[in-house]
C-alpha cells in the first residue's frame, strides 16, 4: 500500500480508452474488448455471482430484442422502477441498444409521482423491481395510455399473478431470443443509427418545490463527460468500485455505471441499503465514492466503538491519530514529511490505523471521492490522517455529475476543487453564484423551455444556484445556496451549511437544518443518529420506549446540547445557535422531508415544522 505522502498512484488518464460515441457504442465495444473479465458482482442469498462482459452482453442483447418484439421503436422512453441492482444496469443498457431513452424514477417515489413522471417522459415500457413496485404501477397505469407494458424484474409472491399487460423479465428475454433468432443484426443496426446528438437518458431532480423537471442528456454529453471523468479521478480494469446510490440519480448513473463502462472498473452491488457497512467490509472498495452521509456514519461508528476500548486502547488510538495528524498537515501544506515522521506514521498504521481503515473497508482504497453535499473539512482530514485521500467533487444533475474536483497532489478540505479540465467555471461578478459552461452542460428540462431558458443564458452559461468563492489558485468554495443564505433581522448574512456540517461532525448527529432568515437569533432542527444516541441512553441508563421518547429525554436534550455548546465556540456571537428542536420522527428515505441522497429538505422542514420553530422564537 503506498504510503500517505507519495500520491504518485493518483494519476488522470488523458488517453482514450474505449472507442464509441454514443453509450451503446461504448457498451459493445467494451463487450468485444474484455469478453470474459468480470464486469460486476452481486450478492445473492449470501453468494457473490460474477457477471463477465459477455454475459451482460448477451442479457442486455435478449431484452433489447425483447424490447423491440413488443414493438419498443428508437427514440421512445423505458423507465426503471427499481432498487440499485445489476437488472437496473441491464434494462439500461438494453434500452439504449434499441435507440430508445431511459428514464429511471426512484423505488421510495409513491404511484402519483410514478403517474407523473412516466406521463411527462412519455414512457411506453415500464420495467418495475417486484411486487411492490409492481403496485404503484398497476394504480397508475389508468392515466398513462402511453404504457404498454409493464416488465417485473423479480416475480416473487405473483406466480399466479396474470394481467395481460404485464411479463416478467425472464419472459421478455425469452421473447428476446426468438426475436433474435428471427431478426440477426437488428441491435447493431439500431446502435448504429443512435447519433451522438439524440437524447439518451433523463434524470428527474428531486422536486423540492413543484414537480420534478426531467434533466435531458445527449449520448455526446454522456461520453464527453464519462472521458472527462477519467482525467479526474482515474480508474482502470484493477480498480473494484461500489454501486449503492440510486441509479436513477446522476452521481451513481455516471460515477458508478458508465464511468465503469468506459474504464472497465469492477461495479460491486451491495444487498440492499442497510447492508452497506458489512458490504464494504467484503468488498473493499480500491475506490469509494460516496456522500457525506456514509462517511459521517463511518466516523461516528469508530468513535462510539473508541469509546467502549479500554485506556490502552484508546491511548493507542489518540497517539496514532494525533502521528497521522501531523502527516495530513504536512500533506496539506505541501510539505515534505520528515523522515523521523514517517517512521512514527509507519508504527502508528501498523499497531492502530490499518485496523481502523479495516472495521471502515476502506483498507486497500487508493483514495475515497465525496460529494452530493458539503462536507466537514475536520471530516476530510481525519480520514487523511487515516492515510487515505478523500478527494471532494462538485457537480449537479444539469452538469452530468462533477464539474469541479480535488486533485490528489493539492488536497483542500473545506473547498470543491478547480473546474474540471473538461468544462468552464466561474463566479458571476455581481451576485458570486457558480456558472459552468462546456459540452457536458445538459440539453435542458423536457417540456419545459421556459425553464431552460431561465438556468442556461444566452452565452450558454448554466446557472447553478450555488453561491461560492474562488482563491489564487483557482480553488473553489461553495458558500451555500443562493435561496438558503439566512439574513438576520439584524442584517447579518450567515451561511447555515458551515454551522450544520459542524453538528453532522457529531457521532449524535445525522442531520441539521439552520433557522434564522428575518430572526432575532439562529435555532437549528436536528435529526439525531438513531443507532449512537440510543447506545448512549442504555449505556447511561437513560429510559425510553420508543424513538420519540428518547428525542425527549432530558438525557438526550443534554446530549445534544453539549454538542451544539462545541459547535458554538468556532462561530461568532451573531452566528451561534441559541436553541434546538429535536425531530421526534425516524425518517427513512421513503419520508418526504429527505431527498433520495438522505438530506434534509430545508424548505419542506421549515414549512412542515412551522409550529415548532416559532416556539423557538417565543
Amino acid at each position: 500500500m503506498s504510503e500517505l505522502w507519495n500520491l504518485a498512484h493518483i494519476q488522470p488518464e488523458t488517453r482514450t480508452v474505449l472507442d464509441g460515441e454514443t453509450i451503446p457504442a461504448l457498451f459493445w465495444n467494451g463487450v468485444a474488448a474484455r469478453g470474459d473479465k468480470v464486469w460486476m458482482r452481486q450478492k445473492d442469498f449470501g453468494i457473490w455471482r460474477s457477471w463477465t462482459w459477455q454475459q451482460t452482453g448477451d442479457a442486455v442483447r435478449e431484452i433489447a430484442h425483447g424490447l423491440m418484439a413488443l414493438g419498443f421503436e428508437a427514440r421512445e422512453t423505458a423507465s426503471i422502477l427499481s432498487n440499485t441492482t445489476i437488472e437496473w444496469v441491464l434494462c439500461d443498457l438494453a434500452v439504449l441498444s434499441a435507440g430508445g431513452v431511459a428514464n429511471g424514477i426512484y423505488p421510495t417515489d409513491a404511484p402519483e409521482q410514478v403517474q407523473f413522471l412516466c406521463e411527462d417522459s412519455r414512457t411506453t415500457v415500464l420495467f418495475v423491481e417486484d411486487e411492490e413496485q409492481l403496485d404503484k404501477a398497476l394504480e397508475a397505469r389508468a392515466s398513462l395510455p402511453l404504457l404498454r407494458k409493464i416488465v417485473v424484474i423479480d416475480m416473487e409472491g405473483l406466480r399466479e399473478f396474470r394481467d395481460e399487460q404485464v411479463m416478467s423479465l425472464d419472459a421478455l428475454r425469452q421473447l428476446g431470443r426468438d426475436h433474435l433468432r428471427q431478426h440477426p443484426g437488428l441491435v447493431e443496426q439500431r446502435v448504429a443509427a443512435v447519433q451522438p446528438d439524440d437524447l439518451a437518458i433523463l434524470v428527474y431532480t428531486s422536486g423540492t418545490t413543484g414537480k420534478p423537471k426531467g434533466a435531458m442528456h445527449s449520448h455526446k454529453g454522456l461520453v464527453y463527460t464519462v472521458r472527462g471523468y477519467n482525467t479526474l479521478i482515474a480508474r482502470d480494469e484493477n480498480d473494484e468500485c461500489m454501486c449503492f446510490l440510486p441509479l436513477c440519480h446522476i452521481a451513481e448513473r455516471m460515477g458508478g455505471e458508465y464511468f465503469s463502462l468506459y474504464t472497465g472498473a469492477k461495479l460491486n452491488f451491495v444487498e440492499n441499503p442497510e447492508t452497506v457497512p458489512e458490504n464494504v467490509r467484503e468488498i473493499a472498495p480500491t475506490v469509494f465514492t460516496a456522500v457525506p452521509r456514509v462517511w459521517e456514519k463511518f466516523y461516528s461508528g469508530v468513535m462510539i466503538t473508541l469509546k467502549e476500548a479500554g485506556k490502552l486502547q484508546q491511548a493507542a488510538y489518540a497517539w496514532a491519530i494525533g502521528v497521522g495528524q501531523r502527516v495530513a498537515d504536512h500533506v496539506l501544506k505541501g510539505e515534505t514529511v520528515p523522515g523521523a515522521l514517517r517512521l512514527q506514521f509507519r508504527l502508528a498504521r501498523v499497531l492502530v490505523l490499518d485496523n481502523v481503515r479495516k472495521v471502515i473497508g476502506i483498507h486497500r482504497s487508493r483514495f475515497l471521492v465525496t460529494g452530493a453535499a458539503p462536507i466537514s473539512p475536520d471530516l476530510v482530514r481525519w480520514y487523511l490522517a487515516l492515510g487515505v485521500p478523500m478527494l471532494e467533487v462538485w457537480g449537479m444533475t444539469e452538469t452530468c455529475g462533477a464539474s469541479t474536483g480535488i486533485p490528489a497532489q493539492r488536497i483542500k478540505p473545506g473547498s470543491i476543487g478547480p473546474a474540471a479540465q473538461y468544462n468552464e467555471v466561474k463566479l458571476d461578478p455581481a451576485t458570486n453564484e457558480i456558472l459552468v459552461r462546456g459540452p457536458n452542460v445538459f440539453m435542458g428540462y423536457l417540456n419545459l423551455p421556459e425553464k431552460t431558458a431561465e438556468t442556461i443564458d444566452a452565452d450558454g452559461w448554466l446557472h447553478t444556484g450555488d453561491v461560492g468563492t474562488v482563491d489564487e489558485e483557482g480553488f473553489f468554495r461553495i458558500t451555500d445556496r443562493m435561496k438558503d443564505i439566512i439574513i438576520t433581522a439584524g442584517g447579518k448574512n450567515v451561511t447555515p451549511s458551515e454551522i450544520e456540517n459542524e453538528l453532522k461532525f457529531s457521532p449524535y448527529v445525522t442531520d441539521a437544518v439552520v433557522i434564522g432568515d428575518q430572526r432575532p437569533y439562529l435555532t437549528v432542527i436536528i435529526m439525531i443518529d438513531q443507532e449512537n444516541v440510543e447506545k448512549f441512553a442504555q449505556d447511561s441508563d437513560v429510559p425510553f420506549s420508543n424513538y420519540a421518547s428518547l428525542t425527549r429525554a432530558p438525557e438526550v436534550q443534554q446530549l445534544i446540547q453539549s454538542e451544539i455548546d462545541r459547535v458554538n465556540k468556532k462561530f461568532a456571537r451573531v452566528e451561534q445557535i441559541k436553541k434546538f428542536f429535536l425531530l421526534d420522527t425516524q425518517l427513512t428515505a421513503e419520508d418526504e422531508e429527505l431527498t433520495p441522497t438522505m438530506k434534509l429538505k430545508r424548505k419542506l422542514v421549515q414549512k412542515k415544522y412551522a409550529e415548532q420553530i416559532e416556539a423557538m422564537y417565543h
